[in-house]
């Protein structure tokens, strides 16, 4: 059996980011699914962030989010720091931006790695970095009328 320095496999893809991007339309699971196939990943791990419903007590009834225009630019930095730290084969992160209802998608990111575990670590520092990272603002609009804007997504 190969050693892992020998099988190019086990190592991280010469160009792994595969889709970064910022939309004012509905994201597709399917689309970043797909983008982080490769024949030499095991573990493939997905994340979907989805608008609930509350939030500290109160009920939401929608948002909206905004966004600097460095966001996608801030994403792609963070992506190449997740390359930097893990044998990512194929990594990719959308984030939708306007105005979304409870259910919506809001972020959607998958990474690709040899092994499962490699995967689940990378996928947890991506989404918590986009998370407090990238300049995403979001206005929550809740039932009582009241509204209340968070800072990075």
């Amino acid at each position: 059996m190969a050693s892992t320095s020998d099988h190019p496999g086990e190592q991280a893809a010469d160009d792994p980011i595969r889709l970064i991007a910022i939309r004012d339309t509905a994201l597709s699971v399917d689309e970043v699914f797909r983008a982080v196939g490769d024949s030499a990943a095991g573990g493939s791990t997905l994340f979907v962030g989805t608008v609930r419903n509350h939030d500290g007590g109160a009920d939401v009834e929608r948002l909206g989010y905004s966004c600097h225009p460095s966001a996608e630019a801030e994403m792609r930095r963070i992506a190449e720091k997740v390359v930097a730290e893990y044998p990512v084969r194929a990594l990719a992160a959308v984030h939708r931006v306007g105005d979304l209802e409870v259910g919506d998608i809001a972020v959607v990111v998958a990474v690709s790695c040899p092994h499962r575990g490699e995967a689940f670590a990378a996928s947890r520092k991506l989404i918590d970095d986009l998370k407090h990272e990238v300049p995403i603002w979001k206005h929550q609009k809740f039932s009582d009328g009241t509204e209340e804007w968070v800072g990075a997504c």
